[in-house]
C-alpha cells in the first residue's frame, strides 16, 4: 500500500506540474498554480513560513517524501529508472554516501543564495537556478517540451492547416531561447542517464534540497526498519533500492539518502521491512526492531498495522497538497514581412512586480514558469551572465498588456511579487525612446502615427517635424513622466528590422 500510495499522488503531482508549464492559456494555473508554491527553494526566497514549516514537519515526520512526490524533477528520475528497471531487474547495490560531494553543492548552494539576497555578487543566482531542482524540470518543461506541445496542439486544433508555419514558430521559439535550451538539454541528458544507470543518484549526490531534507529525514518519527529475525539475507532490498541506501548484509539504512519510496517493502518476500515508528530502547544497528527485553517486536508487518500506515501517510500527503499565433511569411500574400530584431538596451526590462532588476536576479531561481505563462510572447530566457535563464522582457513578438498580470500570478519564488492591473498600469518599468532616422514618415514619406494610436496611457503625441510647418510629416514624442514601458509602441511599430521607437529599462521601477 505504501508504495501505490506514493506511486499515485506522485503521478498526480508530475502531471499537474507539467502541465502548468506546458499550458499557455492559463486555466492549469487557476486549479494547480499552488503545487510551484510549495517547492522547497522557491518557498524559502519567497518567505512563505508556512510551507517552509509543513515541509519540514513533513520530513520530520515521514521521511524524504518531498523528493519521492513533491519535487518534479525526483518523481521524473523514478519514471525513468522505472523504466530500466522493467528491462533489468534486481540491478543495484548498497553505497557507501559521497558525503564531500553533497555537503559541497549545499553549502555552495548555501553561499549563492545568500550572496544573491544580499546583493554581494552578481551572477550568483544563476548557480541556485541550475542547482535547484524544481527549477531544474521547470527549464526542460519550458524550453523543450511547451513548443512540442503548442505545435502539437495548434496542428490538431486546424486539422493540420498551416502545419509548416506552426513548426517554424516552434523552431523560432527554440532559437530565440537558445542558450537557456541548451542548458535544458544538457540537464535533462545528464539526470536521465544517472536515473537510468543509478537510480536518486543525482538526487543523492547533486541537489542540494535532497542533502538538506537528507540531514532533517535522520530524525524522521516514520521509517523503513529491517526485523533481523525475519529478514533471511537475500538481498533483494539492497537489489531494488534506487537510492542505494541499504546495506542488508549488516541491516542498516541510510536514511538521509532514503526517499521513503517503498520499492524495498515491495519486493522483500518475508515481510522483514516495516515503515513504522521506531520506539525507545531498539536494538542494535538502530532500527527499531525490538523492545530492551527482546519480547515486544516493533516493526511488525502485518496487514492491519501496513494499511493503518499507509492510510495516514495518505491522509497527511493529502492535507499537505490541499494547503502563439501563426508565424506570417506575407502581408495579404503582397509582401514579405522581415522579422524584427531586438534593440541593444542599455538596462534590460523586467517585468511589473520585480520591483527592480537586483530584486528580481536575487529572488529568481530561473524555473521560468513565468516565461511560459505569458500570453504574448514578451517574456523570454535571459543571455546575459549575471541573470542567465532569467525572465527578461523583450517586444518583438507582442507587448505587455497593462490588463494582464499572470507573471505575478504564478511566481513561486517571489521574484515577481503579485501585483492588479490598477498597480500594474501605475508602474513604470521603463520609458519610450524615439529613433528619428528609423521612423518612416521620415524615411519613406508616409503617414503613421501607430505609436500613439496604441499608447494605453497616452504618453505619445505626434507633432510637425518642422516647427511652424502643420504639412511636415508628423513625428512622435515621448512623455517619460506618463510612460510605462509597456513595449505596444515598439511592438506596433512599422519599421524594420529596429523599430523607430523602442523602451528603455529602468533599473528600479518607480510609481507614477
Amino acid at each position: 500500500m505504501l508504495k501505490k500510495i506514493r506511486t499515485t499522488l506522485a503521478v498526480i503531482f508530475f502531471s499537474c506540474i507539467t502541465l502548468l508549464f506546458l499550458d499557455f492559456t492559463g486555466t492549469i494555473h487557476l486549479w494547480f498554480g499552488w503545487m510551484a508554491k510549495i517547492q522547497f527553494l522557491p518557498a524559502l526566497l519567497a518567505l512563505n513560513a508556512v510551507v517552509i514549516i509543513i515541509l519540514i514537519a513533513l520530513t520530520l515526520i515521514f521521511g524524504r517524501v518531498y523528493c519521492s512526490v513533491i519535487c518534479p524533477l525526483g518523481v521524473f528520475q523514478d519514471g525513468v529508472a522505472h523504466v530500466h528497471s522493467r528491462m533489468k531487474r534486481n540491478r543495484y547495490r548498497y553505497s557507501e554516501a559521497l558525503s564531500w560531494l553533497r555537503y559541497a553543492m549545499l553549502a555552495v548552494m548555501t553561499l549563492s543564495v545568500t550572496a544573491g539576497l544580499l546583493y554581494l555578487l552578481p551572477g550568483t543566482s544563476v548557480i541556485t537556478g541550475i542547482l535547484e531542482p524544481y527549477s531544474a524540470y521547470g527549464r526542460i518543461a519550458t524550453n523543450i517540451l511547451q513548443p512540442i506541445y503548442m505545435l502539437a496542439n495548434n496542428i490538431l486544433a486546424t486539422i493540420a492547416e498551416h502545419a509548416d508555419s506552426y513548426a517554424f514558430y516552434t523552431v523560432d521559439v527554440w532559437l530565440r531561447g537558445l542558450p537557456s535550451l541548451l542548458v535544458a538539454v544538457v540537464t535533462l541528458t545528464i539526470v536521465t542517464v544517472l536515473a537510468w544507470r543509478g537510480g536518486r543518484i543525482y538526487c543523492n549526490t547533486v541537489c542540494p534540497v535532497g542533502t538538506l531534507l537528507g540531514m532533517l529525514a535522520r530524525f524522521s518519527w516514520f521509517k523503513i526498519h529491517i526485523d533481523t529475525d525475519v529478514c533471511n539475507g537475500c538481498g533483494l532490498c539492497s537489489r531494488n533500492c534506487k537510492a542505494s541506501c541499504i546495506d542488508s548484509k549488516n541491516h542498516q539504512i541510510d536514511y538521509s539518502r532514503c526517499v521513503t519510496c517503498g520499492d524495498c517493502i515491495d519486493k522483500c518476500h518475508t515481510g522483514a521491512l516495516s515503515y513504522s515508528h521506531a520506539k525507545g530502547g531498539s536494538t542494535a544497528n538502530g532500527n527499531g526492531k525490538h523492545s530492551p527485553d527482546g519480547d515486544t517486536k516493533y516493526g511488525d508487518n502485518t496487514p492491519a498495522d501496513s494499511g493503518r500506515r499507509s492510510f495516514l501517510l495518505a491522509t497527511a500527503m493529502a492535507a499537505t497538497a490541499a494547503l502563439a499565433q501563426e508565424k506570417k511569411k506575407v502581408d495579404g500574400g503582397l509582401a514579405v514581412i522581415e522579422d524584427k530584431v531586438a534593440p541593444g538596451r542599455l538596462t534590460p526590462i523586467t517585468p511589473p512586480g520585480s520591483l527592480s532588476a537586483r530584486n528580481l536576479a536575487a529572488r529568481c531561481t530561473s524555473c521560468q514558469l513565468c516565461i511560459s505563462e505569458c500570453p504574448n510572447g514578451v517574456l523570454r530566457p535571459s543571455s546575459a551572465l549575471t541573470t542567465f535563464m532569467q525572465p527578461v522582457m523583450s517586444y518583438e513578438r507582442g507587448y505587455c498588456r497593462p490588463e494582464c498580470t499572470r507573471c505575478s500570478e504564478v511566481c513561486p519564488a517571489g521574484a515577481i511579487l503579485p501585483i492588479s492591473a490598477a498597480d500594474k498600469s501605475a508602474t513604470q518599468i521603463g520609458h519610450a525612446v524615439w529613433i528619428s532616422k528609423n521612423c518612416v514618415p521620415l524615411t519613406d514619406g508616409v503617414k503613421c502615427g501607430n505609436c500613439a494610436r496604441h499608447c494605453p496611457s497616452g504618453a505619445i503625441t505626434m507633432v510637425p517635424s518642422v516647427d511652424g510647418d502643420d504639412r511636415s510629416p508628423r513625428i512622435p514624442v515621448v512623455n517619460e513622466a506618463r510612460c510605462i514601458g509597456c513595449g505596444a509602441c515598439e511592438n506596433l511599430c512599422p519599421a524594420r528590422p529596429f523599430s523607430a521607437i523602442y523602451v528603455e529599462g529602468h533599473e528600479h521601477h518607480r510609481n507614477i
